[in-house]
């Protein structure tokens, strides 16, 4: 009985092996080849079968598309040229702005055997610009230094000084979305001078010091400030101008807006005047740029400020335009006027046989003007 039920056990099997399909659908090219096929007939109930399809062929790509090449690319320098200008790394990208600007300025004059006459003259204006600016989101905090020099040297005359800047500005801004270019800010100024300034020729009593004067400004308010930064309009009717007047001599004769000394008939000094004056009032300030050409850039930058407290509707005025005309990368040409009206700053005044001031003057429009080439480096 159990013989006749493994003999029919191993016939099932072996007709299964023989029509078996392969599970691999052949190719019409590719050749199959059936390596071993075992039956363990050791034990009744169990069949092992193991099959390993080798295929000799790899059926090959038909339908190639045009400028494909399977073959090994030649990589040739042949046509290389080398780089116009050094290659700057990848740098991750910053919300911090930087300005780093050197300027010399030069002009001369030389004469020799000229019939219409003049002065041989060499002039020389140094000036450095720093900003340092961040921008993300709903903050944005600008910090600008400047500093400005210059000296004129003539036939016959000692140095003279021809321009003397020295000017800080920090504004602090947050808005309410990223859409909107108006922001709540707060604004400080502070403006001074390097060394002394006089009215020449006279060079025995300096009309002007480092820190005498020097102006500061404190305020808050609103700002509208274009994209780009090349628009900024400030806007505060709340800010604090402190001016300074270090120099005891200066102070003594009330210059600058500065309490004067209070003297005795003989013109001695009874109580000494005083080296700070406070005003409260409102200010205006506005910075703008543009291009007018390819190589031509303007800039204007004005202040706009009034005391609630004295003279309300008085405006002090401080205007400055400058063109800037670009030859190539470092040399430039400088147009440029600087207007400022203070009527705390006055002129010419009158002085009886004693030396007494009688009349302490007026105050004026004061006006300067540049021209000068030079050089100009951004690092």
């Amino acid at each position: 009985m159990y013989k006749k039920i493994a003999l029919s056990f191993f016939l099932f099997s072996s007709l299964n092996i023989i029509w078996a399909q392969d599970t691999i659908p052949p190719s019409k090219k590719a050749d199959t080849v059936l390596i071993e096929t075992t039956i363990d007939t050791m034990a009744i109930d169990t069949t092992v079968v193991d099959t390993l399809v080798i295929r000799r062929e790899q059926e090959r790509i038909k339908d190639i598309k045009k400028g494909v090449t399977l073959n090994t690319s030649v990589i040739s320098f042949k046509k290389t040229k080398p780089l116009d200008k050094e290659y700057k790394k990848f740098q991750v990208p910053s919300f911090w702005q930087k300005i780093n600007l050197l300027g010399l300025n030069f002009s001369e004059v030389a004469f020799v055997n000229w019939n219409a006459g003049g002065n041989n003259s060499v002039s020389a204006l140094a000036n450095i610009r720093f900003e340092r600016n961040y921008k993300f989101r709903y903050i944005q905090w600008e910090n600008y230094l400047e500093m400005r020099y210059g000296l004129n040297a003539q036939d016959n005359q000692k140095l003279r000084k021809t321009d003397d800047a020295l000017r800080f500005s920090s504004t602090f801004g947050y808005r309410r979305d990223t859409i909107s270019n108006w922001y709540y800010s707060a604004k400080a100024n502070f403006n001074t001078q390097f060394s002394n300034g006089y009215k020449y020729p006279d060079r025995t009593a300096p009309i002007s010091r480092s820190l005498s004067p020097g102006y500061f400004f404190l305020g808050a308010g609103t700002s509208y400030i274009s994209e780009g930064r090349k628009f900024n309009l400030y806007i505060s009717p709340l800010t604090q101008k402190a001016t300074v007047v270090l120099d005891q001599d200066l102070a003594d004769k009330g210059a600058f807006g500065v309490e004067k000394a209070v003297l005795d008939a003989d013109g001695n000094v009874i109580q000494n005047g005083k080296n700070l004056f406070l005003e409260l009032g409102f200010l205006v300030t506005n910075h703008w740029e543009t291009q007018v050409a390819k190589n031509i850039a303007l800039k204007h930058r004005i202040n706009l400020y009034t005391d609630y407290l004295r003279k309300f509707g008085n405006i002090d005025v401080d205007w400055e335009l400058n063109m800037d005309l670009q030859v190539n990368e470092y040399i430039v040409t400088t147009i440029g006027t600087h207007l400022i009206y203070d009527d705390d700053i006055l002129f010419d005044p009158v002085k009886d046989a004693d030396g007494i001031v009688i009349d302490p003057g007026e105050p004026r429009i004061q006006f300067k003007q540049l021209l000068g080439v030079g050089v100009s480096y951004n690092f």
